[in-house]
């Protein structure tokens, strides 16, 4: 296994916006401060990539973000929104619940309607332009090695150029990691003047057997273009799904819907927690399965070491492991369980938090929770 170093924490020199967790689910809620993102949910969207975007989305206290469907698009709801995002799963599946209507309704929302289109990772193979593959056919880009796609899945390096950190400032000098799960591995067509390569990949990802190597590195991780009217933006990777670098997702909406780029909480940016690559090949997911059946010991002992093993592993399922042993017996596995929700940033289990809170009877417990839902809420 590969050293993991301890986080190291940087403190920024400008200031930043409070975030606001307020659920907001009503398309009616549009204003003229607010900027509306639906999020697809339809089939071929991931679950827990839908929930994670709308939860990184949160950190704009400015951003009114929930699920939109592919009925919901169909009944003219794309005029109520200023951004539309593909998450995480399979494009294919995505475009297919779309429909050939859909699809026409997303570039007309983009290219006339001068809208926005957010794609990550099975987002951003949507957006390609592949010759012979399913797309929406918006981005000036193809994905290679289509006969490689699940190339693995992992903590993947990739590096800012000079445009990526106008975009991001707050990256520049410092570490840029990302989770990944077979995305796309982008390169440029050159059609597009509009279009803008923002960041390459570091990472030579070929975990999974079969995979050749040498095939990512220096190839497009993250790009922006101006399409039409409108603008589109795809990143290969998870931010939403990495703590310390989920704000990236937010500031990706405004700049789609061609708003103020803001900062936000220094305490929602720290990428130099991460110092090196970690990829899941075949030895280290069946050290991660086994580590997850220590969570059912009876020991606590043998439970907070298995969790804080899988944190450090940047194990991605393993976040959501911690919300479920909010639940459990030993009184020191909840209060550790709470303290890794915080350090995860996930927002998401707030609502498991306080449930847990209410019925929780251990002091030292109730002060774990409090002060994580204090942390993920403010």
């Amino acid at each position: 296994m590969n050293k993991i170093v301890n986080y190291v924490f940087l403190v920024f020199l400008f200031s930043f916006i409070s975030c606001n967790h307020q659920e907001k689910t009503q398309i009616e809620a549009k204003s003229t401060d607010v900027i509306v993102v639906g999020v697809f949910d339809g089939s071929g969207a991931g679950a827990i990539s839908v929930i994670e975007t709308i939860e990184a989305l949160k950190i704009d206290g400015e951003i009114n973000a929930f699920p939109i469907s592919a009925s919901d698009i169909m009944q003219g709801k794309l005029k109520e929104i200023d951004a539309l995002v593909f998450p995480g799963g399979s494009g294919s599946k995505q475009l297919n619940n779309l429909g050939k209507k859909g699809k026409e309704a997303v570039l007309d929302f983009v290219k006339k309607d001068g809208k926005g289109v957010l794609g990550i990772c099975a987002g951003a193979y949507m957006l390609c332009s592949t010759e012979g593959y399913v797309s929406l056919q918006l981005g000036d880009v193809k994905h290679i090695d289509r006969a490689h796609y699940a190339r693995g899945k992992g903590l993947v390096e990739f590096k800012l150029n000079a445009e990526g950190e106008k975009i991001f400032p707050e990256l520049k000098g410092n570490n840029q990691f990302a989770q990944y799960y077979d995305g796309p591995v982008m390169v440029s067509l050159k059609t597009n003047d509009g279009f803008s390569e923002l960041g390459q990949y570091i990472t030579d990802i070929h975990p999974n057997k079969g995979t050749p190597e040498g095939v990512t590195p220096g190839t497009t991780f993250i790009y922006n273009e101006i399409v039409g009217n409108g603008r589109i933006f795809a990143v290969a990777g998870h931010p939403e799904s990495t703590p310390g670098m989920r704000w990236m997702i937010p500031r990706m909406a405004r700049w789609i819907t061609n708003n103020d780029l803001v900062s936000y909480n220094t305490k929602w940016i720290d990428s130099n927690r991460y110092t090196e690559p970690i990829l899941y090949d075949t030895e280290r997911k069946k050290f991660e399965k086994k580590t997850w059946w220590q969570l059912f010991d009876k020991d606590a002992s043998i439970q907070i070491a298995a969790m804080d093993t899988l944190h450090l592993m940047r194990s991605r399922p393993a976040v959501r492991w911690n919300v479920g042993l909010l639940r459990d017996t030993n009184p020191e596995t909840r209060a550790h369980a709470a303290k890794l929700l915080a350090k995860a940033e996930y927002t998401d289990a707030i609502k498991d938090l306080k449930a847990s809170l209410k019925v929780e009877e251990n002091k030292e417990v109730n002060k774990a929770f409090q002060k994580a839902i204090e942390f993920l809420e403010k």
